[in-house]
């Protein structure tokens, strides 16, 4: 069987948007492999009320575990959960999204299961009968083909990299009680949210980021007038130099050693282009970079490019796309 399953990840009771993005993909690479996609969803009570909607994303079947010991994310407990669904089943590959929590999850998982991992993934494809996954290495300079010699494939795909599609029906809702281990040497002692409700950079659809640039935090609101004007779905970005500066939050920063981005539309705002950052952002889908030197690096993979002031241009590209989405 070519059956795919996709990790719907969950927060505070509430279905992410990445899972319907995960959901979709596993949908597609079912119907190339001759087998259907299946979801599992695990939390705490209540969680599985709005496991349906993941149907309308291509999982025929909807497998809800829910559990007092699942309210919060505990990767030993998550991995063991999965792990025993994953091997009940039979499944040709396990998807999940390369979210802070996919990342930490899926190596788990395969490990588990001593199964095949890639990370990462930007786009999947059969090949008779077979999945291929493709991925960036050497710092998003090239991209590999990755072909797997065991079943089932474990695979986290990088978010907005491959978007959502509609299907027709409703997902099999199946209850099950899940094995939660013994013994779990980890619990959650606290968790706090990021501030202000702001949307994670790594899920967001649109990112505007700064650098250097920027020459200093106060000038930040620059960046925020243009965030608000772009609307829901925006998210703030920073390099590595701004975070290390103490300027904005480490959950902002995006590059190889931040956070992996794949948006529809990413602003780098005063941000020269050093590799370690467009490791982190080279495969948004339409780049737009704003830098005063005309030599700055980040101009050769931009796909429309302002020289200029940032402070300057900023005000006037802010109030122009204000203008239009009142129009619109």
């Amino acid at each position: 069987m070519g059956d795919v399953l996709a990790i719907a990840e969950q927060g505070d009771g509430e279905i992410r948007p990445v899972a319907n993005e995960v959901v979709t993909v596993a949908a597609a690479v079912a119907e190339g492999l001759g087998g259907t996609a299946h979801a599992l969803l695990l939390g705490g009570a209540g969680v599985g009320e709005k496991a349906g909607d993941l149907g309308s994303f291509g999982a025929e079947v909807v497998r809800v575990g829910e559990d007092p010991a699942l309210e919060g994310y505990v990767p030993e407990t998550y991995a063991a959960v999965i792990a025993e669904v994953v091997s009940s089943h039979g499944y040709s590959a396990v998807l999940f999204a390369a979210t802070a929590i996919g990342k930490d999850l899926a190596p788990r998982v395969a490990a588990l299961i001593d199964a095949p991992l890639a990370s990462d993934v930007t786009h999947l494809e059969t090949d008779g009968g077979r999945l291929v996954g493709i991925r960036p290495i050497y710092g998003g300079k090239a991209m590999a083909r990755v072909g797997f010699e065991a079943s089932p494939a474990i695979l986290s795909l990088r978010p907005n990299a491959f978007g959502t599609n509609g299907y027709r029906g409703d997902g099999r809702i199946e209850l099950f009680t899940a094995a939660i281990p013994h013994g779990v040497r980890t619990r959650i002692v606290d968790f706090q949210a990021a501030q202000g409700g702001s949307v994670d950079v790594s899920e967001a659809s649109v990112i505007v980021s700064g650098g250097r640039g920027m020459k200093g935090p106060e000038h930040w609101s620059l960046l925020e007038d243009l965030q608000s004007a772009l609307g829901p779905g925006t998210a703030l970005g920073a390099s590595r130099a701004v975070v290390d500066a103490g300027w904005r939050p480490h959950g902002e920063q995006v590059g190889q050693t931040g956070k992996t981005v794949a948006p529809r539309l990413y602003f780098a705002v005063g941000i020269s282009g050093a590799i370690q950052h467009l490791a982190g952002m080279r495969t948004s889908q339409t780049i737009v970079a704003i830098n005063k030197d005309p030599a700055a690096p980040i101009f050769a993979v931009a796909d429309y490019g302002i020289v200029g002031d940032a402070f300057e241009v900023l005000p006037r590209l802010t109030a122009e796309i204000a203008a239009l989405r009142e129009v619109g």
